[in-house]
């Protein structure tokens, strides 16, 4: 049996397609990835669009997925929307590496003082949670696959970027970057997730044996946190799970937009009562201010 594997066509997707097949082939199947460059032009058998597909990072893949064109789609999970369309599942979580976000400046820019950098993100949680320790920071947004956006840096756009150390890790990329601890990560940062059509049982119970039961148990947590914060709003949302000791770790984060109003969650709970936690401690949050600042938001 050949499993025919979906991904995006960009430098870091074809790396993430290739790791899941790496994992299929370990158990002895054949695997074919096969890039989706764009839906635009495809003779949609159904309206897949009025099925809920959102995701401006999936969507294509969800509608070759829904199409019978691929088997598998490999995805950044934190790419994945929390509402998934109709028919399509998350099966395999694999094990996380590297959650962080990282700074990465230009040549010029080594020796500034954080403070004083000029930094290009187009992301509000990264904006926020930077203006939360230096609140008169300068902006410019920045689009582009990795290599493009360091480009840019180094052409003047800004002093510094900042990156999910994952993406730089995968693409095996020698640069320097320095950590930061004040960063919360988004929900669900540095996991590859598969996704599988629900109709196709016999593959997706292939799947299901390269899944890394850990990582899906902590960002199955933060996107919980997050879906319930959110409430169909994008918004400065940090989550992170962690496993330590048979307990879970969970620290979360939601900030207004300037970084002036935010409400942290650091808690420790039991294995057994993560089920519904990631809801709990979303709802907490939303209780101790956090409605006031999506309201503001929205």
């Amino acid at each position: 049996m050949q499993i025919k594997i979906g991904t995006r066509n960009s430098p870091l997707a074809l790396w993430q397609a290739r790791e899941v097949a790496r994992h299929l082939q370990n158990l002895n199947y054949k695997t074919d990835i096969t890039p989706i460059i764009s839906s635009g032009d495809k003779n949609l058998t159904q309206p897949l669009y009025s099925m809920g597909i959102t995701g401006i990072f999936t969507r294509d893949l969800d509608v070759a997925l829904l199409n019978n064109e691929v088997d598998i789609a490999v995805h950044s999970l934190k790419d994945v929307p929390t509402q998934l369309p109709e028919n399509i599942e998350l099966i395999a979580y694999l094990k996380r590496d590297f959650h962080q976000d990282v700074l990465v400046r230009n040549s010029k820019s080594k020796d500034k003082p954080l403070h004083e950098l000029k930094v290009a993100t187009s992301s509000l949680r990264r904006r926020a949670f930077w203006l939360k320790e230096f609140p008169n920071s300068e902006f410019v947004d920045i689009r582009g696959n990795v290599n493009t956006r360091l480009q840019k840096i180094e052409d003047g756009l800004a002093d510094a970027t900042l990156f999910s150390l994952a993406g730089l890790k995968r693409l095996n990329l020698n640069i320097e970057y320095e950590e930061l601890p004040f960063m919360l990560s988004a929900a669900s940062q540095g996991v590859v997730v598969v996704a599988g059509n629900s109709n196709n049982k016999e593959v997706n119970e292939i799947l299901r044996q390269i899944n890394n039961a850990e990582t899906q148990l902590c960002v199955e947590t933060e996107r919980k946190f997050l879906s319930t914060l959110e409430g169909g709003c994008t918004a400065p949302i940090g989550a992170f799970a962690e496993i330590l000791g048979g307990k879970m770790r969970f620290l979360g984060r939601l900030c207004s937009l300037d970084g002036k109003n935010c409400i942290e969650t650091d808690e420790i709970v039991e294995i057994s009562k993560t089920k519904n936690f990631g809801e709990e401690i979303a709802k907490v949050v939303l209780d101790e201010g956090g409605r006031e600042i999506m309201a503001e938001i929205k």
